[in-house]
């Protein structure tokens, strides 16, 4: 791990426009494959590859959806759930949230979002912690970017966000048809296509689509309490 995670962020990427969400500055990566190869070399046995380095597909499409659509975060406690770049989160202060929490496990990818809060001026409050075995912690808007990748991440994730749904809250993920996505739980809202590299997705552009997790029947809010 490096000594100082914001120095080696502002030493090893840029500061630019997102694609889809322009109106947002992001700290990104010129060369996805020559970072992911020394992010592995310095610490690849404890920490993740630097997912906090791109703009990915399902995060842009879910920014620009919240950002189109400020209503849903406004005046409301807002969580980015394995929130890499901090994207999303940013998205949500833009929109009005009254709080915003990113969570991550990486800490490069806290000194990312704390970074790219700044960058746009808005209050992002960056956890470092893995929550997805925990009860919901009081959000009443969870978010989740691009995080369907892999079975075991999945399961895990759709463990969290139903026990979140189940406690009343607004559980929206963005995801561009990622193998893991548990479709028939979800409720689709919009579809966008979103400009990616070919070195991440082997595309230039990648339909994605911002699904809702549907409160369950008998819960809190379901049940008009």
């Amino acid at each position: 791990m490096p000594r100082d995670p914001a120095a080696f962020v502002r030493d090893h990427v840029h500061l630019g426009p997102v694609p889809l969400v322009p109106e947002i500055q992001l700290h990104q990566a010129d060369d996805p494959i020559g970072l992911w190869e020394l992010n592995e070399g310095e610490y690849r046995s404890t920490q993740p590859p630097p997912f906090w380095a791109f703009a990915w597909a399902g995060g842009q499409a879910l920014a620009r959806y919240v950002l189109d659509n400020p209503a849903v975060v406004a005046s409301r406690r807002v969580l980015d759930l394995a929130a890499g770049s901090g994207l999303v989160a940013v998205a949500a202060a833009k929109a009005g949230a009254a709080e915003v929490r990113a969570v991550e496990i990486d800490p490069l990818a806290i000194a990312a979002i704390e970074l790219n809060a700044a960058a746009n001026a808005v209050e992002v409050t960056a956890v470092l912690a893995d929550i997805l075995d925990e009860p919901p912690d009081g959000a009443e808007v969870v978010l989740a970017g691009d995080v369907f990748y892999s079975k075991a991440m999945a399961d895990r994730v759709l463990g969290y966000l139903r026990r979140c749904a189940k406690g009343g809250a607004t559980v929206l993920v963005g995801d561009p048809e990622r193998a893991f996505l548990p479709r028939k739980l979800f409720h689709p809202l919009t579809t966008v296509e979103v400009p990616v590299t070919q070195a991440l997705e082997s595309a230039d552009i990648k339909r994605s689509t911002v699904w809702s997790l549907p409160i369950p029947a008998g819960s809190h809010q379901a049940a008009g309490a």
